[in-house]
């Protein structure tokens, strides 16, 4: 006999999403907190041996994020991801097939103050990766700082999260037998503090090593455009030169994270909190661009790569802003 049961409700629906959004951003602002006070609190408690076996694993295991990690299917396809993912509603679109015999280096843009589109759709399954790229195993960079924080680095390799080290890219590029994607959230932390409703400014004029990176392995470039990434959430007014955009990149050289002021709404309630705004997010993957494969590419061949990658990047966008709401007038602006 088949059992079926009743659809969730529209209202019990829309509380799973932002409980789903929640736990999420709790994951990444409290999450790592409290897994070094659990990690240090066990000593002191009569469960202190699991403290010393995570130790003594953990030692063994220290070069894991720069090893491809250590995914774990059931948390990438957890149902938890697919309600944070309508949401939003956030989903992934393809313009090109992905020749699964080779390996690909995809800049993602812009990284927005969580880079949400990138979490969704390279560490989970809710975006349908698998599906549109049959074959293609992806790979996100994440500051190598979070992987040394004992059990969060474990929950961190667990979607595909590997360490941002070029020894790490290089172990994912260099695999003979294809089928990879190393996903680089080009703009960075620095980035973040740029991150707004309406903003079309990258940093991406001076960064070039994820091009030397690829001249380097022969590994085709792809652009993504995560539309909507800004829109999220807002931020405290911190222009350029201001006293507290200063005090944001004193602290990012001296911890290697940014510290953006954002907020948007509550769970329960619209008007403030840390729960970003209930905005569409589509992430756009652009056309591999053909790399030819130099292990000592000099400035030169570096910069002419740069630049058609900042040209197929902004055609990119040209050609997908008026089917998500981007006014005729926008364009990318690189700094």
């Amino acid at each position: 006999m088949k059992i079926e049961f009743a659809p969730l409700s529209l209202p019990l629906q829309r509380r799973l999403q932002t409980a789903s959004v929640a736990q999420w951003v709790f994951s990444f602002v409290c999450l790592a907190q409290c897994c070094v006070a659990a990690f240090i609190g066990l000593l002191f408690t009569r469960f202190w041996l699991v403290t010393v076996l995570y130790s003594a694993w953990w030692l063994l295991d220290r070069e894991k994020p720069k090893t491809g990690g250590r995914r774990i299917h059931f948390m990438r396809n957890c149902v938890v991801w697919r309600y944070m993912r309508d949401y939003f509603p956030a989903r992934l679109v393809k313009t090109a097939d992905l020749d699964p015999r080779k390996n690909y280096l995809m800049g993602f843009h812009p990284h927005g103050v969580l880079a949400v589109g990138a979490f969704l759709s390279f560490c989970t399954e809710a975006s349908g990766f698998p599906t549109l790229f049959p074959g293609i195993t992806p790979h996100l960079m994440m500051l190598s700082l979070w992987f040394r924080i004992p059990f969060f680095r474990d929950y961190l390799m667990s979607g595909g999260l590997v360490s941002s080290e070029k020894e790490s890219a290089s172990y994912v590029l260099r695999k003979p037998e294809g089928g990879n994607v190393l996903a680089i959230v080009v703009g960075g932390a620095q980035e973040a503090l740029d991150a707004r409703p309406g903003s079309c400014t990258l940093l991406l004029r001076k960064r070039k090593g994820f091009v030397r990176l690829a001249i380097q392995h022969g590994t085709p470039l792809v652009p993504v455009f995560s539309f909507g990434e800004n829109d999220l959430y807002d931020q405290v007014r911190n222009p350029r030169g201001s006293w507290l955009r200063q005090i944001q990149h004193w602290l990012q050289q001296i911890m290697g994270i940014s510290l953006p002021l954002f907020h948007a709404r509550g769970i329960f309630q619209y008007s403030f909190g840390l729960i970003p705004y209930r905005r569409p997010i589509c992430t756009v993957v652009g056309k591999p661009i053909p790399v030819q494969m130099n292990q000592t590419p000099s400035n030169e061949e570096v910069d002419r790569v740069h630049q058609r990658y900042l040209d197929e990047l902004s055609k990119l966008f040209e050609e997908h802003k008026a089917k998500y709401n981007i006014p005729e007038d926008s364009h990318l602006e690189f700094i």
